[in-house]
């Protein structure tokens, strides 16, 4: 069976997580519909806390709108039953009507000009005031908070919703970006993937509200000093939702009531949290059965050995080169003997003319095109090609079929969906810098046309549908359902809203291997987990040197040698401990320089592999956060601002000003503080311990002395390049036997 939209919603939502709290005020209203004019307003409470906030000019939407909520949400006083466009109360937009969900209130006031009335969303607190959380923003003679225009002759709209801010808010979500910022205030993102940026219109704000723009368009976030502003570059209805917690500072609450909306990540399987071996590129099966060897004689454990790009003969094959890998099955069952580690393969949606399947999907209609032109999106190696359309329920489907075939049935289960971007290849310069053969491709990339609609208008879908394919696919062969635990998993460049709930890991993305990159890759990281993305890893080591720093990605040069066990280690602490890239050396080709444990000297050897062993010795505690993240959406990797912002003043002050202490640091899970080193030659570090509510007056446990040390203050400790910074609270022993809570 395929997956839709829909039933991708109606399969999770099975159990209700959470009762509502003890008193509860559920709402009386399945919501008003406001109409003023051209234009129509509808509003629903939605899930616990939150309200769902719809509106359109002019032609009502079709009620079929791509949408990656779900209604109803996980939890909530709907019981079970669908909002859909359902409403009690209509009026004009010239009156006032509020509404009440739990601790949240919405209220229709202050005139907006020519659109009516703007709405204003409020917290009711214990003692009944209330607190302006946000509204629509709107001062005198201003232009209107929902704004639209029309750029072509269709039905299709451009949208600009802009809400109130105050310069000391703080903004945590995002998706990803490579801007080294935790605190997003200041920041205009383009709502575009490309390599390395995956903007997500997901957010938690330190006033205690959480705000998801459910929209598959491209368009832009803007938080300014008074105005947060969102657009859609096309669009046939706007929606948005809001959440609330009890009170600022209960990111916990928050990222239940948005996991709630956007989806609660399954538990992975128990192999993968272990090491993932990777590089740019193992070629043919002999290399790769010599590494399983080579793991296997040095006694080193390993969870999946991958295997990169270019090992099919075209682009779309999906399927290994036979001229390279004469006997998958062989190879897969090998490997399995000799490490007992699972298999991953590369896939491209890209497909080119020459590929076995190109004339067939171009038939079935099952490639992207382009509103002109020949329909070409992209080129590679000296070849045009076409994208395959995730946004294509047939074609999703001819894509799985066509892994399962080549792949899946021969011992290769867990699939790498790369430049799955959408667009192009999602690269952020035109055309791959195919120069040698092709010169240019002459049109714009958004140009790109789907099933489901034009770039402009759905192109934030096709990384999550391509998820999507690899998704559906895995359940059906393995025959379970969507939510449940993973027996296989995919790993992809890229994502959207609610992408936590595949089977599906994010990387940051083809990074450079330089100091500066791997600092970056920290606040990345926090920024992910805030969106809700829990399956988070990155490339240790960096994918590709930097071509102005000499030692980059050179494996034989101690410069580079001391990065990557910087980085390496890093990984132990991150949910999925991965390793891969293109590397360079002094002896061979750039493509297949050695990316193995010993392969960064016999100094460094020892170091690697030691954490390799403790990242297996932390698999009950891993597995413990993992079942966390599943039940809650309780964050993995925790800001300092998740656990400590009420307790310790200072976090919040120097997240405001995106001070290195709450971008560089955080907790893996509630009990260990992370604190990577970014900078060379270093044999101590500065970490901030932070003051947390009821602890003992040494609450903090240097990992590799055991000195311990109040919170509150900033220590120095010894950090040679075999220790990472690393603290614990409470016993290392109960965080060995899996004990996430003290």
């Amino acid at each position: 069976m395929l997956f839709s939209l829909a039933s991708l919603v109606a399969l999770y939502a099975g159990s209700s997580l959470a009762a509502p709290a003890q008193g509860y005020h559920k709402p009386t209203s399945k919501g008003f519909r406001m109409q003023h004019g051209f234009e129509t307003v509808l509003v629903q409470p939605f899930g616990y806390d939150g309200f769902r906030v719809r509106a359109w000019p002019f032609r009502p939407p079709t009620g079929h709108e791509i949408s990656f909520v779900y209604d109803p949400p996980l939890e909530g006083p709907e019981d079970g039953e669908a909002r859909g466009m359902s409403f009690d109360t209509a009026f004009n937009g010239n009156q006032s009507e509020e509404l009440r969900n739990g601790n949240m209130v919405v209220r229709t006031s202050g005139w907006a000009g020519p659109g009516g009335y703007r709405l204003a969303f409020y917290r009711v607190e214990t003692n009944g005031s209330e607190t302006l959380l946000t509204n629509e923003y709107a001062p005198l003679k201003s232009i209107n908070p929902r704004y639209y225009s029309w750029t072509g002759p269709g039905s299709e709209f451009a949208a600009e919703f802009s809400f109130s801010t105050t310069p000391n808010e703080q903004i945590y979500g995002t998706g990803t970006q490579q801007d080294h910022l935790v605190n997003k205030k200041g920041m205009t993102i383009d709502l575009v993937n490309f390599n390395t940026h995956i903007p997500t219109p997901v957010f938690m704000s330190n006033k205690g509200y959480g705000f998801v723009w459910n929209m598959p368009s491209t368009g832009r976030m803007e938080f300014g000093p008074l105005r947060n502003k969102f657009t859609t570059d096309a669009a046939t209805v706007v929606d948005y939702v809001i959440v609330a917690s009890s009170k600022p500072g209960d990111y916990d609450t928050l990222q239940q009531r948005l996991s709630a909306i956007t989806g609660r990540g399954p538990i992975p399987p128990d192999w993968s949290l272990g090491y993932i071996q990777s590089k740019l590129r193992y070629e043919n099966q002999t290399e790769v059965v010599l590494l399983a060897q080579k793991f296997q004689k040095r006694q080193i454990p390993v969870s999946m050995i991958v295997i990169d790009y270019q090992s099919w003969a075209h682009q779309g094959d999906w399927g290994l080169d036979p001229r390279l890998w004469p006997d998958v099955a062989e190879m897969s069952q090998t490997v399995k003997e000799l490490t007992n580690a699972e298999m991953m393969a590369s896939l491209w949606p890209s497909v080119e003319d020459n590929s076995v399947n190109y004339l067939d999907m171009m038939a079935q209609g099952f490639l992207s095109a382009t509103r002109s032109g020949p329909g070409t999106t992209d080129s590679w190696n000296g070849s045009y090609i076409r994208n395959y359309d995730s946004t294509n329920p047939a074609a999703r489907s001819f894509l799985w079929g066509t892994l399962k075939k080549n792949y899946f049935d021969k011992g290769i289960k867990n699939f790498w969906i790369d430049q799955a971007d959408g667009g192009s290849l999602g690269e952020a310069y035109e055309n791959n810098g195919q120069s040698i053969y092709i010169q240019s491709i002459p049109f714009a990339l958004p140009d790109v046309l789907y099933a489901a609609g034009t770039q402009r208008s759905v192109g934030k879908l096709y990384p999550w549908a391509h998820q999507q394919a690899i998704e559906e696919g895995l359940r059906n062969a393995t025959s379970t359902k969507m939510g449940t635990p993973c027996d296989c998993l995919s790993l992809s460049r890229s994502g959207y809203i609610g992408s936590q709930r595949f089977c599906s890991m994010i990387w940051s993305g083809d990074t450079t291997a330089v100091w500066e990159t791997l600092s970056a890759q920290v606040a990345s990281g926090l920024s992910a987990a805030a969106t809700g993305w829990g399956w988070w890893t990155l490339d240790a080591g960096g994918f590709q040197p930097d071509p102005t720093v000499p030692w980059s990605g050179n494996i034989d040069t101690p410069e580079y040698r001391e990065l990557y066990v910087r980085w390496l280690q890093w990984t132990t602490f991150l949910p999925f401990m991965r390793t891969h890239g293109t590397r360079a050396c002094n002896t061979q080709d750039a493509y297949t320089c050695a990316n193995e444990p010993w392969s960064y000297g016999a100094d460094n050897t020892p170091i690697i592999v030691s954490y390799i062993s403790l990242r297996y010795q932390l698999a009950p505690y891993i597995r413990e956060v993992f079942s966390q993240f599943h039940n809650s959406g309780r964050m993995i990797m925790r800001p300092l601002y998740m656990d400590f912002e009420t307790s310790d003043p200072q976090i919040s002050a120097w997240t405001q000003e995106n001070s290195n202490t709450t971008t560089q640091q955080y907790m893996f899970g509630p009990r260990l503080l992370v604190t990577p080193v970014t900078k060379p030659n270093v044999t101590e570090w500065s970490v901030y311990l932070p003051r947390a509510l009821g602890d003992e007056a040494k609450p903090w446990t240097y990992w590799w002395t055991n000195e311990t040390y109040a919170g509150g203050q900033t220590v120095t400790v010894p950090a040679p390049v075999q220790h990472i910074p690393l603290f614990h609270l409470g016993p290392r022993s109960e965080i060995m036997a899996g004990k996430v809570f003290g």
